[in-house]
């Protein structure tokens, strides 16, 4: 017989009753019916039952097990009473008799129960993180991790990608975060970067004549942490590919996805159709370039409504250049209590307020009510009902100003809406690409240009483009969302270096700059460089998604906490004098 087991906790059925077998495990729960010792015993597979009373050579010994002992028992399967049969589990019919015990690894008291569904302090669980993954939610997380992982390999193998592995340790290169840098030791005073991405390098690899390329690329960005997001490292499905456009880009990805949300989306509906939405109209409508569109609320421009009206707050602020009035529809929202709590909502996110319209039956017909009605009168109130499409026991909440000073609210909002009043389609992935992002933004204060976006990116209109107002150029970029994250972000590569050089130009970078930060891609564009394009696909999100976290830190293995720390292995440390000065380093105390 194998030295540590001959069946896993998951494993046996009444067809082994009568047979002798081993199990290891850790110790689940005991229960103690005097003199008949329970063991729940469970490892990575499954829990089965072993029992022991008085008449074994091994209760003495199994008497001091406790919660979390690793233990190895060989013991006969015995059939279960059939009032005692447990059918939540595989083995539920059977039970093992322990006749021989073996205790392979004591456990010192549990700073954290395994059993049980107690919440524990993130940082209890992440400095004990080894116990936490002990869990049975952890153990279904990281399996579905990884399965979803095989399953993206598998999917990209069969469209005829091959993998590619980039340089982990590189240089430095601005991709919209902070590099974590790495000093070298046989260099003094020069330092490596750990890659935000493998960008450069892939799009290197469709210089070098590879047609399609993908990888489980890890990433590294300084970054502040969020609940959908690791302040230090994330993984993701890297693509790229020669002589495509963006609908090819599309056309390869979706498939993959839709493939892996059908797979491991435990029967929630995933939509087929994936709309093309423009970055513009994505503000505009659900005031986020990563909408959930399970909530079917659109949002809309409703200004002409105000100009020169009795509200003297939105009249006034239509006089400035820049500034519209949208209106966020919400049907069966006709409530006062409702629109005061949404008001409270807009106070909370810093806003003086929210106005608001609601429709109600007055026996009579129709009325409108709240502050702005009064204000504006009934036939601008009629006129925005009828855009909106609204009716009785629905209302519309309007914000007003410069978009970019009030969209994140405005879609903030939106999703509260959506939620409160069942809106908002459960059970759903919706997905949506959101295309014709701009590539430059103005600083209003000093009217400087630089990239909104992603600088590598072709322009629509090539040369031409880049000629008139940088403003209104849009690149060939695109990201992927579905209910409410960004899943995907991607782009067709600007690979001209006469018209990488002038996009980097109208953002304030000189040629002697471009080829300093970028000189590799840069140089490689001069010998012969295929149209090439493609995207990336978080890892780590789309897990979250599938395995309905809130969380990003419940789908991975090892993450830090929110001031990027890792408490188990208690990291960032301080460095030892022997390695300062083997780098040539010292470091400056912080007042």
């Amino acid at each position: 017989m194998h030295a540590y087991r001959s069946h896993t906790c998951a494993a046996l059925t009444a067809a082994n009753v009568g047979e002798t077998v081993r199990l290891s495990g850790w110790v689940h729960r005991v229960r103690d019916h005097g003199g008949v010792l329970f063991i729940d015993l469970r490892d990575h597979f499954g829990v089965t039952q072993v029992l022991c009373d008085g008449d074994s050579a091994a209760f003495a010994e199994l008497e001091k097990v406790r919660s979390e002992w690793c233990i190895r028992i060989d013991g006969t399967v015995k059939a279960r009473a059939d009032d005692l049969v447990n059918p939540k589990l595989p083995t539920g019919e059977i039970e093992v008799y322990v006749r021989d015990l073996e205790i392979l690894g004591a456990a010192d008291e549990l700073p954290l129960m395994v059993f049980g569904d107690q919440e524990y302090p993130e940082e209890t669980r992440l400095r004990y993180r080894y116990l936490d993954l002990r869990r049975e939610a952890m153990q279904n997380n990281m399996t579905l991790r990884s399965d979803v992982v095989a399953s993206m390999r598998r999917r990209m193998w069969d469209q005829k990608f091959r993998e590619y592995q980039t340089p982990i340790i590189t240089a430095s290169s601005p991709e919209g975060a902070r590099d974590f840098l790495v000093p070298s030791r046989q260099h003094p005073g020069k330092f490596y970067a750990l890659p935000q991405a493998p960008q450069q390098f892939k799009q290197l690899i469709m210089v070098s004549g590879f047609d399609k390329y993908f990888q489980i690329a890890p990433c590294f960005r300084d970054e502040d942490p969020r609940a959908d997001r690791s302040p230090t490292d994330f993984y993701q499905l890297d693509i790229e590919m020669s002589f495509v456009e963006q609908q090819d880009v599309f056309d390869t990805i979706q498939p993959v996805l839709t493939g892996v949300f059908e797979e491991f989306g435990g029967g929630r509906k995933v939509d087929q159709d994936w709309p093309q939405i423009s970055y513009k109209d994505a503000a505009l409508w659900y005031g986020s370039d990563k909408p959930d569109l399970r909530n079917p609320i659109k949002m809309q421009v409703v200004s002409d409504h105000f100009r020169g009206s009795g509200f003297a707050i939105f009249a006034k602020l239509l006089e400035q250049d820049g500034t519209e009035i949208r209106a966020i529809p919400a049907p069966k929202g006709g409530s006062r209590k409702f629109c005061d709590r949404m008001n409270a909502f807009a106070q909370k996110e810093g806003l003086p307020g929210m106005g608001y319209i609601f429709w109600r039956d007055q026996g009579e017909g129709m009325e409108a009510a709240g502050p702005l009605a009064k204000n504006i009168g009934p036939e601008r109130t009629e006129a925005i009902r009828q855009q909106l499409g609204l009716g009785v026991g629905d209302a519309a909440f309007f914000l007003g100003g410069k978009p970019k000073a009030f969209e994140k609210v405005a879609g903030k909002a939106r999703d509260v809406i959506g939620e409160e009043l069942g809106l908002t389609e459960k059970d759903r992935f919706a997905f949506a690409w959101i295309v014709d992002f701009p590539i430059y933004e103005q600083d209003e204060e000093t009217g400087a240009i630089d990239f909104e976006h992603n600088p590598f990116s072709m322009p629509q209109g090539g040369m031409e483009a880049l000629q008139g107002n940088p403003l209104d150029v849009r690149g060939y970029q695109y990201d992927l969302a579905c209910n409410g994250y960004e899943l995907v972000s991607g782009a067709i590569r600007n690979h001209k270096p006469e018209i990488m050089l002038k996009a980097f130009e109208l953002a304030g970078y000189g040629e002697d700059e471009v080829k300093s930060r970028f000189g590799a891609l840069f140089n490689a564009f001069h010998y012969g460089a295929p149209p090439h394009g493609g995207c990336a696909a978080g890892i780590d999100r789309i897990v979250m998604l599938l395995a309905d976290e809130a969380n990003i830190r419940e789908v991975m293995m090892f993450p830090m906490n929110q001031r990027a720390e890792d408490l188990m292995m208690d990291a960032p440390s301080d460095p030892t004098s022997d390695q300062l000065m083997e780098l040539g380093l010292r470091t400056i105390p912080q007042d």
